[in-house]
């Protein structure tokens, strides 16, 4: 399957540029790997904790707010009345405003992930949207890497976007330009990504 889509993808980059041609090609197929093992409220709030961040620092302050939490559900922990606790775990103020509305959403019954599976992925970016703090971004990520969607283009990435832009035109939109590639932009998304990684010779 990977190589079927890989094929394709290189064929649509040629057909656009010689250079996002050449660098899928040079990338070789990319492996989509969605991982739904955590309940989505955990996932989301430590998503939106780690915003702008380095993954070693989100990570740190992810920590931290477990090890505060101690042997109290994090759903539970994460209340405005613990605000003051999770300022001191590296949090921001409207990043702590956020897991709390996050947690509450959670505690009402409305992050069932069983539920939300059964939505299209406008339906459940709306829905997530709607909590304080989650963004189009963040309700992008989820619905990738969380539910699975093979077609999101996440065009409020800016490294997957100014990537794109960058192999093709800065004139020509990247949304325009990633709709080549449904049913599979997600993927797309994952080829840019790992551009910005690679060392080319």
């Amino acid at each position: 399957m990977c190589e079927h889509i890989h094929a394709r993808f290189v064929e649509i980059g040629h057909g656009l540029s010689p250079a996002l041609g050449g660098a899928l090609s040079r990338l070789g197929p990319v492996a989509f790997t969605p991982d739904d093992s955590q309940p989505l409220c955990e996932r989301l709030a430590r998503s939106v904790a780690g915003q702008q961040l380095s993954v070693k620092a989100a990570r740190t302050i992810w920590s931290r707010v477990e090890a505060a939490a101690g042997d109290v559900p994090l759903m539970d922990f994460l209340r405005e009345r613990n605000a003051a606790t999770l300022r001191a775990c590296g949090l921001s103020g409207a990043k702590t405003a956020a897991v709390c509305a996050i947690a509450a959403e959670a505690r009402a019954g409305g992050l069932d992930s069983g539920e939300l599976r059964y939505l299209c992925a406008a339906d459940r970016a709306r829905h997530l949207t709607r909590i304080r703090g989650v963004g189009p971004w963040t309700a992008d990520m989820v619905n990738m890497f969380y539910f699975g969607e093979e077609d999101i283009w996440p065009d409020g990435d800016i490294a997957a976007r100014n990537t794109l832009a960058s192999l093709t035109s800065k004139r020509r939109k990247t949304i325009r330009t990633a709709e080549r590639f449904a049913p599979h932009r997600t993927r797309l998304a994952l080829y840019m990504w790992r551009w910005v990684d690679a060392r080319p010779d």
